[in-house]
């Protein structure tokens, strides 16, 4: 009887560590956070890598608002971006689905793609110092009127850097004000992110590539 008892609590020590260890990684992941529509996408640096965002949202069939320069003037006025035209070193794209938001309906999300070019900064006229200022105007704008922040970096250690460099300035102005974080793995080997997130209390999600967020962003937006 002994042996027998030995043996069932055995088991059942065994059955409860295999079961932890199945559980714990479920524990791990973030939570994906729910975000509004209407969106708007930017980017944070001038990188193409907004591009990228703006196909994924497309691929996604989320329908949104685009501005490589919007300042905070622009965001105020909503959906259709006060139908401005592009101009030299600035361009925008409306796609928003004007029969559910109509012009002038404040978004309630803003997509900033991160990633520094110094070649598409001064296509916009803009200087690394510029571009800081009017990221910080933005993120003051969206936090003060409770509109959700997502920060992406997609573009891996190519627009990566050592600490004060373009790139990181870029990731310092935008993401530790984020409510949520997406990256890839190769953005983030150095666990950067993964720090900023911990820090500031951020949902973060980790991609192998940049098309793994169609998925993400129909999560999120559902």
């Amino acid at each position: 009887m002994k042996f027998l008892a030995k043996k069932y609590w055995g088991l059942t020590l065994f059955s409860i560590i295999i079961l932890f260890i199945l559980i714990l990684p479920l524990r791990a992941q973030t939570k994906i956070p729910k975000a509004s529509l209407p969106v708007l996408t930017t980017s944070a640096g001038q990188s193409n890598d907004v591009n990228t965002v703006n196909i994924i949202l497309e691929e996604a069939g989320i329908k949104y608002d685009y501005c490589d320069v919007p300042d905070v003037d622009l965001i105020k006025s909503g959906v259709g971006l006060a139908d401005r035209e592009s101009g030299p070193g600035f361009h925008v794209e409306v796609y928003t689905d004007l029969s559910k938001y109509p012009k002038g309906t404040p978004y309630k999300t803003i997509i900033f793609a991160i990633g520094a070019s110094l070649k598409g900064m001064g296509a916009s006229g803009l200087t690394v110092e510029t571009e800081e200022a009017r990221l910080k105007r933005i993120v003051d704008y969206c936090q003060k009127n409770n509109i959700f922040i997502i920060a992406v970096h997609v573009g891996g250690s190519a627009l990566r850097g050592a600490p004060g460099s373009d790139n990181e300035r870029m990731i310092d102005a935008v993401a530790p004000y984020a409510n949520y974080i997406i990256v890839t793995k190769d953005s983030n080997k150095d666990g950067r992110f993964t720090n900023i997130a911990k820090a500031r209390n951020i949902p973060l999600t980790e991609v192998d590539y940049a098309l793994d967020l169609v998925k993400i962003f129909k999560e999120v937006f559902q």
